[in-house]
């Protein structure tokens, strides 16, 4: 074949980096190697799962348990033994793999499935310009789409719908929605294996609002005096933060993770307590406390076998109390080692914890039961893979790299795979690369500045640094300088700022203006946060904006991302440059997806030159307080 020449081999020699290697990377591997790509480095951090089987189609059950990256490089040798392929077991979040890692490949091509990995590859790439191939699918559609600094619009160009979030009293107080009970019983996971966030804690909040009198003081009913497992002993009604001081983990040590008291604890003695706050039920139907006395020991229905269907409450007892002996058993072993437990949809014993303990507490307040399977898909936010879809994504991804190595860039295009054809009859349909957002506080020349709206004096600095500039900007390693004292607030070196972190913003000397220099060594990436201080604010609600004259419903225990903003901005330039028909459609409106690129084809925004970007300046010499 003509193309097939020499300068094209030698482009084919070019080293490339695939970031992720389950149900896309898979396909994207082997279709690399059978193109000829002769130089692949391969990065992943997950095993394979007995579940991975049926769709990511190198992996065999001989297989499972050992790392991706290793078996999928295994595989690609064995289809093309003189391929130079080698293998990262390893999270490409570490500060092993910053710029100048990136800066040795010629192409990067990204098959992720969560939004804080794509925001650090997205600027790890941008910060060595280098070009990246962004992917992602779900269900029936797909989508591929071209960065390239200067000339393309970047994954965080385009606000990402942010996760739905709950308050935390609704959680915690007065579920009224299955999805409540799941999110209920993921947090409970943490705090008895996991890491734990302060911010998810499971037991009652009596501080809520709504128990609350005209004077602002919580009313509990005479009952909180004698609501207890055993009628005798007040105390054992309370939450473990309002009797032994003690957090969950701590409690549930102390008894053993004993499946019993643990119940007894969550469904019997706590709902009590919830029902002493007599406020929270004059409108409400009151929950029923549950004790494990109540329920007969067993496998259940041979009809409960199926993961589809609706099992009685003594089958999930049943499923619980062998899932907390198992995790208990874990959690032991790997305590040793320093380690905690993470939650897993494929895991077994994570998953049947999680959906047991939710509907348990769902049968407790009223709510509709769910189904194995429902839950699995509610907890892991999931829209079913399809191996189709990736194997065409994966696809579009070789052939968009093609032009990139070749550097044919007026030839690249966003491809969009469809669930139906367009009025062109087109099911993967192409749109020519969106330019770069003038306002974009990650790629954009101009001068990168975000407005932050929160409570200074109940902000903590610790919250400031995970729910603000981790979750919601995407960092991983800040370091803050707040520029009207000189002083540092939050440090990348360890230990350095820990005093600090459990610190209102407002005792650090932080006032209402204030203005933060935050940088991220690892992904050289900086910005300048306005701080706006709203004293009706709680202690973890904040807005982000890039305009401080627009003022959006505050986000409660989250960020509440200016998609409006971004919006206008994409529709001013469209009214501009008037609506050029493209072959896209919108991938899918409101798809909330860890594996989809929230992007819409055919709004075109004006390109501006961003080649002239300041370079990032190295981490500067500070002083601490």
């Amino acid at each position: 074949m003509t193309w097939r020449n020499a300068d094209f081999l030698q482009k084919l020699q070019k080293p490339i980096l695939v970031v992720g290697a389950g149900g896309i990377g898979c396909e994207l591997i082997k279709n690399l190697v059978l193109t000829g790509f002769k130089n692949i480095h391969v990065i992943d951090l997950d095993t394979i799962d007995v579940s991975n089987l049926n769709r990511q189609f190198l992996f065999r059950k001989e297989h499972v348990g050992k790392p991706k990256a290793q078996v999928a490089a295994e595989a690609a040798k064995a289809l093309c033994p003189d391929v130079n392929i080698k293998f990262y077991h390893d999270s490409i979040m570490k500060e092993d793999y910053g710029v100048e890692f990136f800066q040795q490949f010629a192409i990067v091509l990204n098959a992720l499935d969560n939004k804080a990995a794509r925001s650090h590859v997205n600027r790890l790439c941008l910060g060595a310009v280098v070009p990246l191939v962004e992917s992602g699918s779900s269900g029936y559609l797909g989508q591929v789409a071209v960065i390239m600094k200067g000339k393309t619009e970047c994954y965080e160009c385009v606000p990402k719908p942010a996760q739905k979030t709950f308050p935390g009293c609704t959680i915690r107080n007065t579920p009224s929605e299955p999805i409540h009970c799941i999110v209920w019983a993921k947090s409970l996971f943490n705090q008895l294996f996991g890491e734990v966030d302060p911010d998810d804690d499971v037991s009652p909040d009596p501080n809520d609002e709504e128990n609350q009198n005209p004077k602002g003081n919580t009313v509990m009913s005479k009952s909180s005096s004698t609501a207890s497992m055993d009628g005798n002993n007040s105390e054992n009604s309370k939450p473990v933060s309002e009797t032994e001081k003690l957090s969950t983990r701590q409690w549930a040590a102390v008894n053993n993770y004993d499946p019993e008291k643990l119940f007894n604890k969550l469904f019997f003695d706590d709902i009590n307590y919830l029902l002493s706050m007599s406020n929270l039920w004059k409108e409400r139907r009151k929950p029923t406390p549950l004790q494990w006395s109540q329920f007969l020991s067993g496998e259940g229905s041979s009809r409960e076998s199926s993961v589809n269907t609706l099992w009685s409450l003594d089958k999930w007892c049943n499923v619980y109390e062998k899932a907390i002996q198992e995790l208990a058993k874990r959690f032991d072993e790997s305590a040793k080692e320093n380690r905690v437990l993470t939650w897993d949809k494929d895991d077994e014993p994570s998953m049947n914890f999680v959906a047991a303990c939710a509907n348990i507490r769902s049968h407790i307040f009223h709510i509709p039961e769910k189904s194995l399977f429902d839950v699995k898909s509610m907890a892991g936010n999931i829209v079913p893979a399809i191996a189709t879809t990736n194997a065409c994504v994966a696809g579009m991804i070789v052939v968009e790299a093609l032009k990139v190595i070749r550097e044919e860039f007026d030839k690249v295009r966003s491809i969009y795979i469809l669930r139906q054809p367009n009025p062109r009859g087109k099911i993967l349909a192409d749109d020519e690369p969106v330019g770069p957002n003038p306002h974009c506080y990650v790629c954009s020349s101009h001068k990168r500045e975000i407005f932050v709206r929160l409570n200074i004096h109940t902000m903590l600095v610790k919250t400031f640094e995970s729910k603000i500039l981790k979750q919601s900007l995407n960092m991983v390693a800040p370091d803050v300088i707040d520029l009207f004292t000189n002083r540092i607030i939050i440090s990348s070196e360890e230990g350095e700022t820990d005093a600090l972190m459990d610190k209102p913003l407002a005792e650090l000397g932080v006032k209402n203006g204030s203005q933060f220099d935050c940088d991220d060594y690892l992904q050289k990436f900086e910005i300048r946060i306005m701080l706006l201080h709203h004293e009706e604010f709680k202690s973890d609600d904040f807005e982000i904006t890039t305009d401080p004259h627009v003022h959006t419903a505050k986000a409660e225990n989250g960020v509440h991302p200016e998609a409006e903003i971004a919006e206008s901005h994409r529709k001013e330039e469209e009214h501009k440059n008037g609506n050029k028909e493209g072959n896209g459609q919108p991938v899918e409106d409101g798809v909330l997806s860890m594996e989809i690129i929230e992007k819409s084809p055919g709004l075109k925004r004006k390109a501006v030159d961003t080649n002239d970007e300041k370079e990032t300046s190295p981490k500067r010499s500070r002083i601490i307080e």
